[in-house]
């Protein structure tokens, strides 16, 4: 089991190796959810923004959270594209589009490419957490747009899985990332919202990234 470094220390960063960090939040949209890992990332010397989708838009599906992301990276470089929940289905439409360095699930719905959100419950076997998923996040059942992508791109993925979340269980999701990703999920302490129990983990986790 692999885990992150206990914190997120400051440093300068160079400015070759300066990264961008755009965080993705899951169900819901808000850009909020980040508010604790954003200025630690910030702290060691790197860019970091976290998007705000439209999650209380019942119009409003993948190709808009897309563009709303696309549009935040403008034309910047180095990007760590961080996706959490399920924002891990916005975060391939996203790389697909602009050009990122690497790509990190957070306690992320993985999609197959074509695969929509409401097939994803059923084809993982979760689908008894899909009513409560909604409910949970404040968007309808039927958000099901599909994740129109046809592979993942050439760079390098990892994800993270919380110990404790209980509406995605770790050995689910390492299961999960073995099998859409062929990759192992790295396991931290924190439950589904990991960045705001563990926000120094999470942070450190992603400078190591």
């Amino acid at each position: 089991m692999n885990t992150s470094p206990d914190d997120a220390r400051p440093s300068d960063a160079p400015a070759r190796q300066r990264r961008t960090f755009v965080l993705i939040p899951g169900a819901g949209g808000t850009a909020w959810y980040w508010h604790r890992v954003v200025p630690l990332l910030r702290q060691a010397g790197h860019e970091a923004i976290a998007v705000d989708l439209p999650g209380d838009d019942p119009a409003a599906g993948l190709p808009e959270y897309t563009d709303l992301v696309v549009s935040a990276i403008g034309g910047r470089g180095n990007v760590v594209l961080v996706a959490q929940s399920l924002g891990g289905f916005t975060a391939p439409l996203v790389a697909a589009r602009v050009p990122v360095a690497s790509l990190v699930f957070v306690n992320a719905m993985i999609p197959r490419p074509g695969e929509t959100p409401g097939a994803w419950w059923d084809d993982t076997g979760w689908a008894g957490a899909r009513v409560a998923a909604a409910g949970q996040g404040g968007y309808g059942t039927e958000f099901d747009s599909a994740c129109d992508f046809t592979a993942w791109p050439p760079v390098p993925i990892r994800a993270v899985a919380g110990a404790d979340d209980r509406f995605f269980p770790a050995g689910f999701q390492q299961a999960l990332a073995r099998d859409r990703l062929g990759i192992e999920a790295d396991v931290l302490p924190g439950g589904h919202l990991i960045a705001l129990a563990q926000p120094a983990r999470l942070a450190g986790y992603l400078l190591g990234a």
